[in-house]
């Protein structure tokens, strides 16, 4: 009961990369870039299980961004002349590459991180992909004119990697779309069908992340202007209740979500935020079992899984480490209040 996991990113090490950076530049090239990635996915993976954490991850080490990440891999996108553009309905501007042309895996994109992952831990593994909708909404499109045909080409893309990532031994495959919460009417209208597409065929737990962001000023910002109740998930969890997706991460500790939203998800598991991202204070054991808690009028117990609000890319690293150990501590507290 209340197995923990994260939303999936945790800071680089300050040998790896910029600190404190959601878009940080790499300290090595070439051949010792590779082998300083592998050495913190092997960090990150072993501090996750050393604080507790059931379900780990990569951490997202290898990638200089969730999105960029994956867009690496595919052709018809040109990195070579990105362009200012207002994301997230213009919260921020971002240099984005520009799509092209017809889009193509040029090859695998996670397989080195997530085999490496899985031959060096036991516990369950989560691998991340940005959803289809968030990547639409961080680039620039010249080729295809239409953001939900946009879209539905991502979705196959990410749907060969998905499969290889399943084959690979994952367990759990998460897209993370924040832009659900930016854009619901067009979520309805054709977000979910692509995020279907992206996990079509899959037999291993799907999860879809929808949260308010990153610890960063724009989101911070943007929330100010949300008012009281933030009601964004109201919009787009019925949608979703119906869908094949099998779970669905969402911000709770410190928002103004109001609760009873996640009973909006009949059927699904529900990683249930329970440490913010947004702030560097750490959380105490009672703090998370008591959000624990409060899902409980909402959900079932063994359909809640204790988790981080968002990524923690950049927060700095002895604070996020100290934030996994509340998380645990505070699942083991809720275990023994509620079973």
């Amino acid at each position: 009961m209340f197995e923990t996991t994260i939303a999936g990113s945790l800071p680089k090490p300050f040998w790896l990369a910029e600190t404190g950076k959601l878009w940080p530049r790499w300290k090595a090239q070439g051949a010792e870039l590779d082998e300083a990635k592998r050495d913190a996915t092997l960090l990150a993976l072993k501090s996750q299980e050393d604080a507790g954490i059931d379900i780990v991850t990569d951490g997202e080490q290898s990638r200089q961004h969730f999105v960029h990440g994956f867009l690496e891999a595919v052709s018809g996108i040109d990195f070579d002349n990105k362009v200012k553009m207002g994301i997230r309905d213009n919260r921020y501007e971002a240099m984005v590459p520009q799509v092209v042309g017809p889009l193509h895996l040029r090859s695998r994109v996670h397989r080195a991180d997530a085999q490496l992952a899985r031959a060096h831990t036991n516990r369950k593994l989560k691998i991340t992909l940005p959803g289809p909708m968030t990547i639409v909404d961080t680039v620039a499109d010249r080729h295809y004119g239409d953001r939900a045909k946009m879209a539905m080409a991502f979705a196959s893309l990410l749907n060969q990697e998905a499969r290889a990532l399943q084959a690979d031994g994952v367990d759990v495959i998460q897209f993370d779309e924040p832009a659900f919460n930016v854009y619901p009417g067009e979520v309805n209208e054709w977000g979910i069908a692509a995020l279907e597409r992206a996990a079509a065929g899959l037999t291993c737990t799907t999860a879809v992340h929808i949260c308010y962001g990153y610890g960063i000023q724009a989101n911070i910002d943007w929330k100010k202007s949300l008012g009281e109740h933030w009601r964004q998930y109201e919009r787009v969890f019925p949608a979703l209740a119906k869908s094949s997706i099998k779970q669905v991460s969402l911000e709770c500790a410190n928002s103004h979500v109001p609760l009873e939203l996640i009973g909006l998800l009949e059927g699904k598991d529900v990683l249930v935020g329970v440490i913010d991202v947004a702030a560097d204070s750490i959380e105490t054991p009672q703090q998370v079992a008591a959000v624990i808690g409060q899902a409980l009028r909402f959900v079932p117990k063994e359909r809640i899984l204790p988790c981080t609000n968002c990524g923690m890319a950049p927060m700095d690293r002895a604070v996020a480490l100290a934030k996994l150990e509340a998380l645990a501590k505070g699942a083991e507290l809720a275990r023994s209040m509620y079973a």
